[in-house]
């Protein structure tokens, strides 16, 4: 198993697995262009990506979607309110090639797990990707992470976690009341401190790597985000130091089990 995240942040968000045979993409934001030049710094091409798993379908989400599936055919994994949110115009409409899930599924021998998450649409997913031995949870766009999921989270090789906003830099910046609000309440994105407080309850022996996902230009930096993980780690006493941001318009190192 191999995972680069291509993209993340607000203006956009992608994330490569490959397993076996299976190029897949976590959300496809951003644009073509800039889809087909990473996937290229990696030495693959679009029409090797097989399926594309939408966690939620705001721009920023699925941005690159419609242009995607007018040149290339993967099968689009999504759930039924997710297609019904989406606009009647998109090139999705009359797209043969959607898989509707519900529940947990399986591409072959590769076991998606579903994580129903928090957010201001009308249903989004987190997912836990399962091949043989070999794990990676896929968290972001959530306001909270209900613990009924720390189960079946837990101990895996690999975390790709929303570390969206530090709360006093939120609270003391520009954005308007309404959309500090948002973002801090139950339906928006995870801050620093709590998601560092979710990843010290669920990581484990066989974990292997975390990444922090969707850092705010505004309301973040990686030093404060990494800062914030490490004193939270510190005080349950958790030893872990394998832990890297990821970027907006830089993909990140390739990380295999």
């Amino acid at each position: 198993m191999k995972v680069c995240v291509l993209a993340s942040g607000s203006e956009g968000n992608s994330t490569l697995v490959e397993v076996g045979s299976h190029k897949i993409l976590l959300d496809l934001g951003m644009n073509m262009k800039y889809i087909k030049e990473r996937l290229a710094e990696l030495d693959i091409t679009p029409n090797e990506i097989d399926s594309v798993l939408i966690s939620h379908v705001h721009n920023d989400h699925i941005g690159c979607l419609d242009n995607f599936i007018k040149k290339y055919d993967p099968t689009i994994y999504m759930s039924k309110i997710m297609y019904d949110e989406i606009p009647m115009d998109s090139e999705l409409k009359k797209y043969d090639s959607i898989e509707y899930y519900d529940n947990d599924f399986y591409i072959d021998n590769i076991k998606i797990e579903l994580i129903k998450t928090s957010h201001d649409t009308k249903d989004s997913r987190g997912f836990i990707i399962t091949e043989n031995d070999k794990s990676v949870v896929y968290i972001t766009d959530t306001g909270y992470l209900n613990q009924k999921f720390f189960n079946k989270l837990k101990d895996k090789n690999i975390y790709l976690f929303e570390f969206n906003h530090d709360v006093e830099m939120l609270i003391n910046g520009k954005y308007p009341k309404w959309l500090k609000d948002r973002v801090v309440g139950p339906y928006g994105h995870l801050s620093n401190k709590d998601a560092s407080i979710y990843l010290s309850k669920i990581i484990g022996k066989d974990t292997k790597k975390i990444m922090l996902m969707h850092l705010s230009k505004e309301n973040n930096t990686p030093e404060v985000a990494l800062n914030t993980i490490n004193e939270i780690f510190d005080e349950y006493n958790i030893s872990f130091d394998n832990i890297s941001c990821a970027k907006q318009r830089e993909k990140s190192e390739v990380i295999t089990l």
